[in-house]
């Protein structure tokens, strides 16, 4: 497989489907965790319905100190909910959301679906081509969006179907006497917005209105809930269309598969909830489980610490990157974070002794997951295992519940290969999309007989445990032969000055592609090129030897801390370009 190409279109054959009680993954299956769920056939928002029936008096969301408890949190959803079928929002009409995390998302989000519109989350690092781009593309006719980012959208505006704003600011949802004392001391960023026609402030909506949103007819296995943009497997944006029963049944499975205790978790809501990961992981799930959750409005290692620590954090899922840089804070020690049971690591593999070095400082058990944006998102978990008996390092586990997956070949998509032979992972199960949004022919080519053609090269061994060799576009060819930078990135974690690193194919004029390291060192920590390069080369195959290597202070990183491969790639082919 190693020289070959993937060549012309899929074949249409499907690859047929084997009773999920036959797997093997089913021999080291987690005790207490269901391989088939009852999922609640209901739209999305009556998770946090039912929770705050359940549970009223729980805390939903600390915010800056500031405590929501589950009924307040579904009153100020059921008021936005009146307010927005009052402003002319209808089922099925699209409502952007362009927040960091903070309450008034979950707010949003919520309320927004609970009268059958479909959310599409925005990333609060876009700038004004990206946000006309997505505004544009979901047709989205309305957003609520933070103060500070309020100008790109009166930039786009007019370039958009927009109808409507709905401005918040970070400082409504914090204790009264902090967003004073911010206010007063301008430490808290503001920025203020005209009133002009067609602009709202959240706040005063859910003053003005009371509780009387319409009853809408929902159907949760086909209705859509959210367009969420990706990549997706070819690299242009585009949305992933999930229905309520997509988000429903990850939402659940999660739960499920970290045997959560209703009521009793405390679940730290760093990851960005705009990303799909955060979104099922850290917001619908804990409601689910009718959790506390702990909202930091991005990733700082210093003041997630300390609110893992103050607030005894149970579950912390996270990226590969978070943990690597809490473990670089050389005062991680003085922190007490053996509160956290168990932490899932997602968006980009886990490397070992990042896992290990975690599990160490925590006692706490952390282990790597996979998913995509495409199955909102998690696909594959390994067991949450304190003896670490059927924890595999390296792999990204087994298949979650309901959920079914092999290893087709690349070339044609039809042949099922065998165990520890290389190819395309395709998953099927209730967390798969119903397809992209006005792109007909790539959900043919990615979605076939309810099969998801990941993109993305892996294997599965003897056990029914899947790995993932790396994403198809990020496969380096040296010389014919492929190399997984996966591989090299995880040796690169083995060195002791190494805090942040990617590995990529840098353009060659006589191999095809060089491996090249772009590396972040640890504070007070010194290397050479050299020292890195023999240190990886001693350890791998000469075709996978790095040839390159480049020291920053920082990568290119999206908020949900995977590193952006293609952002340094395309410098480098600039840089070849010119020479």
């Amino acid at each position: 497989m190693s020289g070959k190409k993937q060549v012309g279109k899929r074949s249409t054959k499907q690859p047929q489907p084997s009773p999920l009680s036959e797997k093997p993954w089913f021999k080291f299956w987690p005790e207490n965790v269901p391989k088939k769920i009852d999922y609640p056939q209901v739209p999305l928002s009556d998770l946090l319905k039912l929770t705050a029936e359940k549970y009223p008096d729980n805390v939903a969301i600390v915010y800056f100190d500031r405590e929501i408890l589950y009924r307040e949190l579904e009153l100020y959803v059921e008021k936005f909910a009146t307010a927005l079928a009052d402003l002319g929002v209808k089922k099925g009409d699209k409502v952007a959301i362009f927040l960091p995390n903070m309450p008034q998302f979950v707010i949003a989000y919520y309320g927004a679906i609970k009268i059958g519109a479909i959310e599409t989350a925005i990333s609060p690092l876009y700038k004004e081509r990206e946000v006309e781009h997505q505004l544009s593309d979901s047709e989205a006719e309305t957003i609520v969006v933070l103060d500070l980012l309020y100008p790109i959208v009166e930039k786009v505006w007019e370039k958009t179907k927009l109808k409507r704003a709905i401005v918040t600011s970070l400082k409504d949802y914090m204790p009264p006497a902090k967003a004073f004392l911010g206010t007063l001391l301008k430490k808290i960023p503001q920025r203020k917005v005209e009133r002009k026609p067609n602009l709202y402030f959240l706040k005063e909506l859910l003053t003005k209105y009371e509780v009387n949103p319409p009853k809408v007819d929902i159907d949760p296995k086909e209705d859509l809930v959210a367009l969420q943009y990706t990549g997706g497997t070819t690299g242009t944006s585009k949305g992933a269309m999930l229905t309520h029963m997509n988000l429903i049944s990850n939402a659940v499975a999660c739960a499920a598969w970290l045997r959560g205790t209703t009521g009793k978790e405390v679940f730290l809501t760093v990851l960005p909830l705009f990303h799909i990961y955060g979104m099922t992981t850290s917001m619908n799930a804990p409601i689910y489980l009718a959790s506390k959750m702990i909202m930091l409005p991005r990733f700082n290692a210093v003041s997630t610490l300390q609110a893992i620590q103050r607030y005894r954090t149970t579950v912390f899922c996270g990226a590969p990157t978070m943990y690597s840089m809490l473990l670089a804070q050389s005062d991680m020690g003085k922190y007490d974070c053996t509160s956290v049971h168990f932490c899932i690591s997602g968006s980009a593999p886990l490397p070992p002794e990042v896992q290990k070095k975690f599990m160490e400082a925590t006692g706490g058990v952390i282990v790597e997951g996979y998913g995509l944006t495409e199955s909102s998102p998690v696909t594959h978990c390994n067991p949450l295992d304190r003896s670490m008996k059927t924890v595999k390092i390296g792999s990204i586990g087994l298949p979650w519940c309901d959920t079914d997956a092999k290893i087709m070949d690349m070339e044609t998509g039809e042949k099922e290969l065998g165990l520890g032979e290389t190819g395309e992972v395709v998953v099927k199960g209730p967390q798969v999309m119903k397809g992209y949004w006005k792109i007909a022919e790539e959900t043919a080519d990615v979605l076939r007989d309810g099969w998801l053609y990941t993109g993305d090269i892996g294997k599965m061994d003897e056990d029914g445990y899947f790995y993932i060799t790396d994403r198809k576009k990020d496969l380096i060819k040296y010389k014919g032969y492929s190399v997984y930078p996966r591989e090299i990135e995880d040796v690169l974690y083995e060195h002791p000055a190494v805090k942040l690193c990617t590995v990529i194919g840098k353009p060659d004029p006589v191999a095809g592609e060089i491996p090249k390291a772009f590396i972040v060192l640890k504070e007070g920590k010194n290397a050479t090129g050299n020292e890195v390069k023999e240190f990886v080369n001693s350890k791998v195959a000469p075709y996978k030897a790095v040839r390159e290597v480049e020291f920053r202070t920082e990568l290119p990183m999206t908020l949900v801390g995977k590193v952006l491969r293609r952002v340094l790639q395309e410098e480098e082919r600039k840089k070849v370009a010119k020479t």
